[in-house]
């Protein structure tokens, strides 16, 4: 058995480690406002028509078929690169110093690095169960008619090519993208209103709201 962290630095534990890194990162950010915790839709269950599937791509429906979906696409990959990180972790403590040659301890952390993956798949799949009803996509408003509405700014600026903000509704409040001519005032927690849907892009145009002043 070896440490933690030379477990954590050694091969295939690394490859991981560094992708962890990444992750933590961009959650950082992210909480901060610097980034969008998903630029693309979320992915739904269900495909209606031919034309969904060739939006979504490939890809996507991969992710569909692994029970993959419901949530952003970077929660998924996230929990991917814990749960990998974890096996590969444990397998470099407990297993990997079992092997008796560098050249068979090599090959036997490749296999463990993609049986870890392998497992990650079905692992995340549960633990994404329980978040899906927090990216609920709600189809009967998420259209032209929150345009009039006011809503909060999300992320620590708003321009023509990223947004984020929340509207209040009946139920829970609404997270939508939006977008904003520059330069402009918008900043996290200020008060927009909404002006207009852009139904090719998926997002709204909002300005600041002077009337909240």
């Amino acid at each position: 058995m070896i440490g933690f962290l030379d477990a954590a630095t050694s091969f295939p534990s690394v490859i991981y480690t560094v992708l962890l890194g990444v992750v933590l990162v961009y959650w950082l950010l992210s909480l901060v406002g610097i980034v969008d915790i998903d630029s693309g839709p979320v992915i739904e269950a269900e495909l209606h028509t031919d034309a969904d599937v060739d939006e979504i791509g490939d890809l996507a429906s991969y992710l569909v078929g692994l029970g993959l979906n419901g949530v952003p696409f970077s929660v998924v990959l996230s929990l991917l690169v814990l749960v990998s990180w974890t096996v590969t972790c444990l397998a470099a403590m407990w297993l990997l110093p079992l092997v008796p040659t560098s050249l068979l301890r090599g090959v036997a952390g490749l296999a463990v690095m993609l049986v870890a993956l392998a497992l990650a798949i079905p692992v995340t799949a549960r633990l994404i169960r329980p978040l899906r009803g927090l990216f609920v996509t709600h189809t009967a408003i998420s259209n032209a008619a929150l345009v009039g509405q006011s809503c909060k700014v999300l992320t620590a600026t708003v321009d023509e090519k990223f947004g984020r903000a929340e509207v209040a509704t009946r139920g829970a409040p609404v997270n939508i993208r939006v977008w904003a001519e520059t330069p402009n005032t918008l900043g996290k927690g200020a008060s927009a209103r909404i002006l207009d849907y852009d139904a090719d892009g998926a997002r709204y145009l909002i300005a600041a709201d002077d009337s909240s002043d």
